[in-house]
C-alpha cells in the first residue's frame, strides 16, 4: 500500500498543499513620488535562461502589492538576496506582511539602501544582500500596456485576463522581468570566477512560506532543522474593524458580532474580498443574517468549493 495521501490543491497550494523550499528576497520598487519602498516576495524564478536575445526572470505576486502597483506603474524593479541573518529574516517578515503603506512600511526599515548601476530612475537596492538583479518588466508582451489601466484597482480586478505577463487574475500578476543588471557581493563573485569550494557559498535563508497564521517557517544555512519567526501584527484586525467592513459592504446580508469574531484573522488587504465572498455563499443558501452558526456552515461550503 502506498505511503502517498493524495491532497486537493487549494489557494496558495504551494503554502498549503508542499513543503516547497523557495528564495528570499526582498524587491524594492519605486513608489509615484520616487521613494523606493520594499516587500519581500519568494515566488521569483528564472525565466528566459537560454537562446534568447534577453535574459529574465519571473514574479508572481498580489495585484493590489504596493510592488505591483509600482512595476505596473514605471516597470523598475531590483530582486534583493538577503543573507542568512536573523535581523535579516526578521525583517523580511515584517516587510512582507500586506496592508501598509509605502511610508508606514519604510519608516522604521533596517535595510540600508544604496544606489544600484542601472542606468534612468531606479528604485535604490539593499547595501547587504549578496546579490542584486536590477530588472524591467517586459510589458510589451501580451498586451501588458492593457494591464496598466487598472492601477489603482486594490479591491480586485475584473476580466479579461492576460494568461502569463501582466495581471492574470483578479487577485494577481505575473511580471516577466528582464534583467539589466547583476551585482554580486565582491568576494562572492571572486569565487564564481575562480572555482567553487565548499567555503564558496553564501549564507543563503530558505523559506517555506506561511504554514500557519502566527510564525514564518525557514531553514537557516546551517544546522538541519527549519525555524520560525513569529509574524508581526498577524492579529492585527480588531472585531470592531471587521464589523467596520463588514456593514460597507454592498449586500443585504447582515454579520452578527459573533461571526465578526471568528474572521479577524484574516489579513486587513483580504477582509473585503474575503467577506464578500461569504455573503455571496449567503445569499445563495438564502441566509440573511451570519450568526456563529452560519458562519460555521459557509466555512463548510467554502471547503466544499475547493
Amino acid at each position: 500500500m502506498s505511503n502517498f495521501r493524495q491532497l486537493k490543491p487549494v489557494d496558495n497550494f504551494y503554502q498549503n498543499n508542499l513543503f516547497y523550499p523557495m528564495p528570499t528576497v526582498i524587491i524594492s520598487t519605486l513608489c509615484e513620488d520616487g521613494m523606493t519602498t520594499c516587500g519581500s516576495y519568494s515566488l521569483v524564478f528564472p525565466y528566459y535562461i537560454a537562446g534568447k536575445d534577453n535574459y529574465a526572470m519571473l514574479l508572481e505576486c498580489r495585484n493590489s502589492s504596493n510592488t505591483a502597483q509600482n512595476i505596473l506603474r514605471n516597470g523598475k524593479c531590483a530582486l534583493n538576496f538577503i543573507k542568512d541573518d536573523r535581523k535579516y529574516f526578521k525583517e523580511a517578515v515584517r516587510l512582507g506582511f500586506p496592508g501598509k503603506t509605502p511610508s508606514e512600511k519604510m519608516k522604521d526599515c533596517n535595510f540600508e539602501l544604496i544606489k544600484g548601476q542601472a542606468e534612468g530612475d531606479r528604485p535604490l537596492i539593499l547595501k547587504d544582500a549578496y546579490q542584486v538583479i536590477e530588472c524591467t518588466w517586459n510589458e510589451e508582451l501580451e498586451d501588458g500596456y492593457k494591464s496598466k489601466e487598472h492601477i489603482g484597482e486594490l479591491e480586485g480586478v475584473e476580466p479579461p485576463y492576460n494568461n502569463f505577463n501582466g495581471i492574470t487574475s483578479k487577485f494577481g500578476c505575473h511580471f516577466i522581468l528582464t534583467i539589466d543588471d547583476i551585482l554580486m557581493e565582491e568576494k562572492y563573485a571572486d569565487e564564481l570566477k575562480n572555482g567553487l569550494k565548499v567555503g564558496s557559498f553564501p549564507p543563503v535563508p530558505v523559506d517555506y512560506g506561511y504554514h500557519d497564521s502566527k510564525n514564518f517557517w525557514y531553514k537557516k544555512f546551517k544546522g538541519f532543522l527549519p525555524t520560525s519567526e513569529a509574524i508581526a501584527n498577524s492579529n492585527a484586525n480588531s472585531v470592531e474593524s471587521v464589523m467596520y467592513c463588514a456593514e460597507r459592504l454592498e449586500t443585504n446580508v447582515k454579520f452578527t458580532k459573533e461571526a465578526c469574531e471568528m474572521y479577524v484573522k484574516i489579513p486587513r488587504p483580504f477582509m473585503k474580498a474575503a467577506l464578500l465572498q461569504i455573503a455571496q455563499i449567503a445569499e445563495e443558501n438564502d441566509i440573511s443574517v451570519i450568526d456563529k452558526e452560519a458562519a460555521l456552515k459557509i466555512a463548510e461550503i467554502r471547503k466544499a468549493k475547493k
